[in-house]
């Protein structure tokens, strides 16, 4: 038997050190959580996607009582998909409130985020993430580094 240690890379910074840009999408991703409705939960998450093209979408996450709603990170990314159909996602910023404030630690899209992400990460262009916390943020550079062994035969 061998072993195999798989690692992902992951940038911590703060606000002040990201670009003009990235510091745009945090912005948009966090006045987004006032659009999710969360009833059930209470944890409200927005998300700013911007697309090659420079286009910007965002999105909140959307419960309902037969708990099948969507996430705030997927409903920007299909809004962006049936918009600009092909067109190659560049980066995406990603925050949580709850509680009235915004969730100290920087949070990471669910599995089925991340299996929606990885798949429109075309022609090798990976997309950068922006998880941002209340004061720390992580970068990461591509879906495939925030889901390793992921499943790609398709």
């Amino acid at each position: 038997m061998t072993e195999k240690k798989i690692t992902t890379k992951v940038r911590v910074c703060f606000y002040n050190e990201l670009t003009e840009e990235q510091k745009k999408l945090v912005d948009l991703a966090r006045e987004a959580t006032s659009h999710s409705y969360a009833p059930y939960s209470n944890f409200h998450v927005g998300a700013a996607l911007m697309l090659d093209n420079g286009e910007i979408f965002i999105g909140a996450n959307q419960e309902n009582a037969a708990f099948a709603g969507i996430c705030g990170e997927r409903s920007a990314l299909y809004a962006a998909g049936a918009k600009y159909p092909g067109e190659t996602v560049k980066c995406v910023a990603i925050t949580a409130e709850t509680k009235g404030g915004y969730v100290e630690e920087p949070t990471a899209p669910c599995g089925v985020c991340r299996q929606a992400f990885l798949e429109f990460e075309k022609n090798g262009h990976p997309i950068q993430f922006i998880l941002a916390g209340q004061e720390k943020i992580y970068l990461v550079d591509s879906a495939a580094s925030l889901m390793p062994l992921s499943f790609t035969e398709f």
